[in-house]
Protein backbone atom coordinates (compact mmCIF):
# COMPACT_ATOMS: atom_id res chain seq x y z
CA UNK A 1 0.00 0.00 0.00
CA UNK A 2 1.56 3.16 -0.91
CA UNK A 3 1.94 5.82 1.71
CA UNK A 4 2.79 8.80 0.70
CA UNK A 5 1.35 10.11 -2.85
CA UNK A 6 2.90 13.12 -4.90
CA UNK A 7 -0.17 14.28 -6.36
CA UNK A 8 0.30 17.48 -8.88
CA UNK A 9 -2.17 19.72 -9.46
CA UNK A 10 -3.34 22.38 -11.54
CA UNK A 11 -0.71 25.32 -12.81
CA UNK A 12 -3.78 27.44 -13.36
CA UNK A 13 -6.91 25.88 -14.91
CA UNK A 14 -8.44 24.26 -12.01
CA UNK A 15 -9.63 21.68 -14.97
CA UNK A 16 -6.34 20.04 -15.01
CA UNK A 17 -5.88 17.47 -12.47
CA UNK A 18 -6.77 14.17 -13.41
CA UNK A 19 -9.91 11.88 -11.71
CA UNK A 20 -6.87 9.92 -10.05
CA UNK A 21 -5.25 13.05 -8.02
CA UNK A 22 -8.97 13.58 -6.98
CA UNK A 23 -9.98 10.69 -5.74
CA UNK A 24 -6.40 9.83 -3.62
CA UNK A 25 -6.96 13.54 -2.30
CA UNK A 26 -10.03 12.33 -1.02
CA UNK A 27 -8.48 8.66 0.37
CA UNK A 28 -5.34 9.99 2.22
CA UNK A 29 -5.18 10.86 6.09
CA UNK A 30 -3.27 13.71 5.34
CA UNK A 31 -2.55 16.84 3.04
CA UNK A 32 1.23 18.11 3.02
CA UNK A 33 0.66 21.92 1.41
CA UNK A 34 3.08 24.11 0.37
CA UNK A 35 0.61 26.91 1.36
CA UNK A 36 -2.21 25.55 2.93
CA UNK A 37 -4.72 28.54 2.09
CA UNK A 38 -3.96 28.10 -1.65
CA UNK A 39 -4.73 24.29 -1.39
CA UNK A 40 -7.40 24.81 0.78
CA UNK A 41 -8.91 27.05 -2.21
CA UNK A 42 -8.58 23.92 -4.20
CA UNK A 43 -9.84 21.68 -2.03
CA UNK A 44 -13.16 23.41 -1.62
CA UNK A 45 -13.03 23.62 -5.33
CA UNK A 46 -13.39 20.28 -5.52
CA UNK A 47 -15.56 19.65 -2.53
CA UNK A 48 -12.67 17.92 -0.37
CA UNK A 49 -12.45 18.24 2.83
CA UNK A 50 -8.95 16.77 4.62
CA UNK A 51 -6.66 17.75 7.50
CA UNK A 52 -3.34 19.88 6.09
CA UNK A 53 -0.19 20.43 7.02
CA UNK A 54 2.09 22.76 6.09
CA UNK A 55 5.04 21.53 4.59
CA UNK A 56 6.97 24.30 2.84
CA UNK A 57 10.82 25.29 2.23
CA UNK A 58 10.99 27.19 4.72
CA UNK A 59 10.31 23.89 7.14
CA UNK A 60 11.30 20.95 5.00
CA UNK A 61 14.13 20.29 7.48
CA UNK A 62 12.26 20.08 10.02
CA UNK A 63 9.51 18.49 9.35
CA UNK A 64 10.59 15.65 7.38
CA UNK A 65 11.72 12.99 10.03
CA UNK A 66 8.53 13.74 11.80
CA UNK A 67 6.05 13.40 8.88
CA UNK A 68 8.44 10.18 8.11
CA UNK A 69 7.20 9.11 11.92
CA UNK A 70 3.58 9.55 11.08
CA UNK A 71 3.39 7.65 7.62
CA UNK A 72 5.88 5.05 9.42
CA UNK A 73 3.10 4.73 12.13
CA UNK A 74 0.41 4.30 9.74
CA UNK A 75 -0.88 7.60 7.82
CA UNK A 76 -0.93 8.19 4.78
CA UNK A 77 -0.12 11.17 3.26
CA UNK A 78 -0.25 13.08 0.01
CA UNK A 79 1.94 15.98 -0.95
CA UNK A 80 1.17 18.88 -3.31
CA UNK A 81 2.71 22.12 -4.10
CA UNK A 82 0.82 25.13 -4.84
CA UNK A 83 0.85 24.58 -8.32
CA UNK A 84 1.97 21.46 -10.50
CA UNK A 85 4.39 18.41 -9.42
CA UNK A 86 5.78 18.53 -6.11
CA UNK A 87 9.61 18.38 -5.86
CA UNK A 88 10.06 20.72 -9.39
CA UNK A 89 11.41 23.97 -8.07
CA UNK A 90 9.58 23.22 -4.63
CA UNK A 91 9.71 21.05 -1.51
CA UNK A 92 9.53 17.41 -1.48
CA UNK A 93 13.06 16.01 -2.52
CA UNK A 94 13.75 15.55 1.19
CA UNK A 95 10.95 13.72 2.38
CA UNK A 96 10.54 11.51 -0.40
CA UNK A 97 14.16 10.25 0.12
CA UNK A 98 13.93 9.95 3.99
CA UNK A 99 10.43 7.82 2.90
CA UNK A 100 12.69 5.85 0.47
CA UNK A 101 15.62 5.48 3.08
CA UNK A 102 12.78 3.92 5.61
CA UNK A 103 11.36 1.53 3.09
CA UNK A 104 8.02 3.29 2.83
CA UNK A 105 5.92 3.40 -0.86
CA UNK A 106 6.22 6.36 -2.65
CA UNK A 107 4.31 7.04 -5.75
CA UNK A 108 4.14 9.91 -7.82
CA UNK A 109 1.19 10.65 -9.78
CA UNK A 110 1.43 12.01 -13.69
CA UNK A 111 0.11 15.56 -13.85
CA UNK A 112 0.71 18.97 -14.08
CA UNK A 113 4.18 20.45 -14.87
CA UNK A 114 4.68 24.38 -16.02
CA UNK A 115 7.75 23.11 -18.01
CA UNK A 116 6.14 20.40 -19.95
CA UNK A 117 3.52 22.59 -22.55
CA UNK A 118 6.31 25.36 -22.22
CA UNK A 119 8.34 23.47 -24.16
CA UNK A 120 6.51 21.65 -26.48
CA UNK A 121 4.93 24.95 -27.49
CA UNK A 122 8.03 26.99 -27.96
CA UNK A 123 8.98 25.22 -31.71
CA UNK A 124 11.95 24.73 -30.36
CA UNK A 125 13.34 20.81 -30.55
CA UNK A 126 12.14 18.91 -27.88
CA UNK A 127 13.69 15.18 -28.10
CA UNK A 128 16.71 16.57 -26.09
CA UNK A 129 16.74 19.17 -23.62
CA UNK A 130 17.64 20.07 -19.74
CA UNK A 131 15.88 21.84 -17.46
CA UNK A 132 17.60 24.38 -15.30
CA UNK A 133 14.80 25.59 -12.87
CA UNK A 134 15.62 29.05 -11.50
CA UNK A 135 19.59 30.40 -12.30
CA UNK A 136 21.11 31.42 -9.11
CA UNK A 137 20.37 34.69 -8.06
CA UNK A 138 24.06 36.26 -7.35
CA UNK A 139 26.86 33.96 -6.91
CA UNK A 140 27.79 31.87 -10.07
CA UNK A 141 24.54 32.91 -12.18
CA UNK A 142 26.82 34.32 -14.72
CA UNK A 143 28.85 31.19 -14.89
CA UNK A 144 25.33 29.29 -15.77
CA UNK A 145 24.88 31.62 -18.25
CA UNK A 146 28.16 30.87 -19.90
CA UNK A 147 27.83 27.32 -19.34
CA UNK A 148 24.09 27.09 -21.19
CA UNK A 149 25.05 29.23 -24.20
CA UNK A 150 26.87 25.98 -25.26
CA UNK A 151 24.59 23.18 -24.76
CA UNK A 152 23.78 20.95 -27.78
CA UNK A 153 20.01 20.99 -26.63
CA UNK A 154 17.28 22.90 -25.61
CA UNK A 155 17.14 24.57 -22.35
CA UNK A 156 14.17 25.73 -19.81
CA UNK A 157 14.45 28.19 -17.28
CA UNK A 158 11.55 29.34 -14.86
CA UNK A 159 12.08 33.12 -13.91
CA UNK A 160 10.42 35.50 -11.91
CA UNK A 161 8.15 38.23 -13.68
CA UNK A 162 10.14 40.94 -11.89
CA UNK A 163 13.40 39.73 -13.47
CA UNK A 164 12.43 38.41 -16.95
CA UNK A 165 13.75 41.78 -18.76
CA UNK A 166 17.24 41.52 -16.93
CA UNK A 167 17.73 37.71 -16.85
CA UNK A 168 16.48 38.28 -20.90
CA UNK A 169 19.20 41.15 -21.60
CA UNK A 170 22.07 38.68 -19.82
CA UNK A 171 21.34 35.81 -21.90
CA UNK A 172 21.66 38.08 -25.00
CA UNK A 173 24.96 39.34 -23.48
CA UNK A 174 26.43 35.58 -23.92
CA UNK A 175 24.28 34.33 -26.14
CA UNK A 176 23.63 37.09 -28.79
CA UNK A 177 20.84 38.72 -29.74
CA UNK A 178 19.81 36.28 -32.71
CA UNK A 179 19.43 33.47 -30.07
CA UNK A 180 15.82 31.66 -30.47
CA UNK A 181 13.53 31.60 -27.41
CA UNK A 182 10.30 31.44 -26.33
CA UNK A 183 8.31 32.86 -23.06
CA UNK A 184 5.35 31.50 -21.78
CA UNK A 185 3.64 33.62 -19.30
CA UNK A 186 0.34 32.40 -17.36
CA UNK A 187 0.42 29.23 -18.94
CA UNK A 188 -3.54 27.64 -18.86
CA UNK A 189 -5.20 30.45 -17.37
CA UNK A 190 -6.82 33.00 -19.12
CA UNK A 191 -4.03 35.54 -20.07
CA UNK A 192 -1.91 32.81 -21.45
CA UNK A 193 0.84 34.15 -23.73
CA UNK A 194 3.64 32.43 -25.91
CA UNK A 195 6.48 34.97 -27.00
CA UNK A 196 8.73 33.20 -30.04
CA UNK A 197 11.09 35.40 -31.65
CA UNK A 198 15.17 36.03 -31.43
CA UNK A 199 16.80 37.64 -27.74
CA UNK A 200 16.62 40.94 -29.38
CA UNK A 201 12.76 40.69 -30.39
CA UNK A 202 11.72 39.25 -27.40
CA UNK A 203 13.20 41.72 -25.00
CA UNK A 204 12.27 44.39 -27.06
CA UNK A 205 7.96 42.91 -26.41
CA UNK A 206 8.58 42.77 -22.74
CA UNK A 207 10.63 45.62 -22.20
CA UNK A 208 7.35 48.05 -23.49
CA UNK A 209 4.99 45.52 -21.12
CA UNK A 210 4.36 45.41 -17.23
CA UNK A 211 4.92 41.49 -17.13
CA UNK A 212 2.83 39.64 -14.41
CA UNK A 213 2.73 35.80 -13.86
CA UNK A 214 4.07 32.78 -13.91
CA UNK A 215 7.15 32.52 -16.60
CA UNK A 216 9.17 29.86 -18.43
CA UNK A 217 11.71 30.65 -20.95
CA UNK A 218 12.76 28.15 -23.57
CA UNK A 219 15.79 28.74 -25.01
CA UNK A 220 17.64 27.42 -28.49
CA UNK A 221 20.33 24.85 -28.31
CA UNK A 222 23.53 26.54 -28.91
CA UNK A 223 24.24 23.82 -31.83
CA UNK A 224 21.25 25.36 -34.02
CA UNK A 225 19.83 23.05 -36.71
CA UNK A 226 19.43 23.52 -40.05
CA UNK A 227 15.64 23.08 -40.44
CA UNK A 228 15.61 26.38 -37.96
CA UNK A 229 17.93 28.21 -39.93
CA UNK A 230 16.27 28.26 -43.06
CA UNK A 231 12.65 28.87 -40.85
CA UNK A 232 14.19 32.56 -40.22
CA UNK A 233 15.69 33.22 -43.90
Amino acid sequence: MTQLYLVPTPIGNLEDITLRAIRVLKEVDVILAEDTRTSGNLLRHLGISKPMTAFHLNNEHQQVSHIADRIEAGETMALVTDAGTPAISDPGYMLVRECINRGLQVECLPGPTAFVPALVNSGLPAERFIFEGFLPHKKGRQTKIQQMASYPYTTILYESPYRLVKTLQQLQEVMGPDRRVSVARELTKIHEENVRGTLAEVIQYFSQKDVKGEIVIVIESGERNPEALNETK
